[in-house]
């Protein structure tokens, strides 16, 4: 049976280089819920129909069997992630993402595994996940690596319009009827404010912790390591 680890939190935590990381480090396959969204946002930008434009998103939808997963330097866009957060909060828009979630773990040939992150991956999506984790930092923290992200990107921005777009982002989330962002029942809360060495400590030292984990991998781990 594939093992599916969640990593929810709000924006600009920093879910998705953890999950980078637990993948590479555990050989598991990472789907990124948000750029999920963001690719639909994408789509509905090159019809030049607005978030608002709700039956023209419906139509659109219907036409749309399987959204790509591939990763590309434009969904990266401020513009597609504030359209992203906005029709994130259609109730049916989240149920097909959800469904193209599922829809890729049943699809994708990853025999052991999945780390899937978003904001209602634990506690929406796959409720009885393996493993749920739960990524928590300051508001101000997640601003200032946001800015930086973007400065380094070569994009033009300024911190207070950015710390008070997360600000926003975090009470829609919070606030949405549809699927808000909550703790998952039973996730672990990981506190990401710190060094991202320390934050990795942490997730290890749960990960190898449980016995499937010592089951599956720490035997491989251990005969390749050995002196032949």
């Amino acid at each position: 049976m594939k093992k599916i680890i969640t990593v929810d939190g709000p924006a600009g935590s920093g879910k998705e280089k953890i999950s980078k990381y637990i993948a590479r480090k555990y050989k598991l396959y990472h789907l990124d819920s948000g750029i999920l969204y963001r690719r639909l946002a994408y789509e509905l930008s090159k019809k030049n129909i607005k978030t608002f434009e709700v039956d023209k998103i419906k139509k659109l939808l219907k036409n749309i069997k399987k959204l790509s997963l591939r990763k590309t330097q434009v969904l990266r866009r401020e513009q597609i992630g504030k359209a992203a957060s906005d029709i994130a909060k259609l109730d049916f828009v989240r149920y097909f993402i959800n469904f193209q979630q599922r829809l890729a773990t049943q699809t994708l040939n990853k025999k052991k595994g999945f780390v899937i992150d978003g904001r209602d991956i634990g506690s929406v999506v796959f409720k009885k996940a393996f493993l749920k984790l739960y990524i928590d930092v300051h508001v101000n923290i997640r601003a200032k690596r946001r800015y930086k992200q973007l400065i380094d990107n070569g994009e033009k921005s300024i911190y207070l319009k950015i710390l008070e777009d997360i600000k926003l982002r975090d009470k829609k989330d919070k606030t949405r009827k549809n699927s808000p962002l909550v703790v998952p029942k039973g996730a672990k809360i990981i506190d990401n404010s710190q060094a991202f060495k320390k934050t990795i400590a942490q997730i290890r030292n749960i990960i190898e912790g449980i016995n499937w984990w010592k089951t599956q991998y720490q035997i491989k781990y251990q005969m390749k390591n050995m002196k032949l």
